[in-house]
């Protein structure tokens, strides 16, 4: 079964993903929903740090 190809990149979609919750973060008052909000904007962040950091070229496989 193949999956469908998506048009946006992995890097925009999660970019977009920050920003629409950075928008409702901003609107929350202080609490759990808002923590929620900022909590899924730092994982988006690091899931776009490890994805370069994967498919960086200095990285290489291991032997």
């Amino acid at each position: 079964m193949d999956r469908p190809k998506d048009s946006a990149s992995f890097q925009k979609r999660l970019s977009a993903f920050a920003e629409d919750e950075r928008k409702k973060a901003l609107l929350l008052p202080p609490g759990p929903e808002r923590d929620t909000a900022l909590r899924k904007i730092r994982q988006a962040e690091t899931a776009s740090h490890l994805h370069d950091w994967a498919n960086s070229p200095g990285l290489q496989s291991p032997e």
